[in-house]
């Protein structure tokens, strides 16, 4: 992931905005199959920037944001989802979970004895269909702590990799969390830092990472988004978002940001 041009100062630049750019940059790495279309789940806020940014970056991406009326060309809920990835029609998605193991595992249900009776999340839902038959999966979970990023998740709702013959269109292109981004590599079933956010370093990560990963000697920094990028985040991106994601917007934008 190259840095971008020109970035403007560190002190200007929010955490979520950071996040938002280094999502954006994953999904429009050129090294990946292109990302014609994307789904957005609920409750994501910050993948559904990323989209907007890369559309407003002059990216022709087609968004299926599934938590907006207006954004959603699924009349009869998510099973319309399900049938056209099922057909390969949708080239990337995003998924975080309660757990995320090394091996790019995810935890939907919870912890404990089966069904998850300590913690209970939200549930897999169609995460792991999702999951398969998805060309590329951009993993996000903002906490970054080791009762997160896990050595095993405790119940495998998505997993990371498939036995050999098992069908799957895809797996997890990279993790994106609140310290660092990771890349994923399916072929060994591991993860590789490829940058830390500002303030943050490979062995404090390895600290606050309950999984192996490999790193090189030198770790780049994240790179912030450009003066260009911040000023569509903070203009025509937040309006995009305000409708849906008003708290969001307030906390991050401001409230001036949130009545544009």
């Amino acid at each position: 992931m190259a840095a971008p041009a020109s970035a403007a100062p560190a002190g200007l630049v929010r955490p979520e905005e950071r996040l938002i750019a280094a999502l954006t940059r994953l999904i429009l790495d050129p090294a990946q199959p292109p990302a014609r279309h994307v789904a957005v789940g609920a409750a994501s806020p910050m993948p559904a920037a990323a989209c907007w940014l890369a559309r407003l970056l002059g990216h022709p991406i087609r968004m299926s944001l599934l938590h907006r009326r207006e954004g959603n060309p699924f009349t009869e809920g998510s099973r319309e989802l399900f049938d056209l990835t099922g057909q390969g029609r949708i080239d990337l998605f995003f998924l975080g979970g309660g757990q995320i193991d090394g091996a790019a595992n995810l935890n939907l249900v919870g912890t404990g004895p089966w069904p998850g009776t300590g913690v209970r999340f939200p549930g897999s839902f169609g995460s792991a269909f999702m999951y398969m038959m998805t060309p590329r999966t951009i993993l996000f979970r903002e906490e970054h702590s080791p009762r997160v990023l896990v050595e095993r998740v405790e119940h495998v709702s998505a997993p990371g990799t498939s036995a050999a013959g098992v069908f799957r269109r895809g797996h997890a292109q990279a993790l994106v969390t609140g310290r660092c981004v990771f890349g994923f590599d399916p072929a060994r079933a591991r993860f590789t830092l490829l940058s830390t956010h500002p303030g943050e370093s490979a062995d404090g990560i390895r600290g606050e990472t309950g999984f192996g990963f490999d790193a090189p000697d030198a770790v780049p920094e994240t790179p912030d988004p450009t003066a260009a990028e911040l000023a569509l985040l903070r203009g025509p991106v937040a309006a995009e978002l305000l409708g849906t994601y008003p708290e969001f917007c307030a906390r991050v934008w401001g409230t001036a940001a949130a009545a544009a």
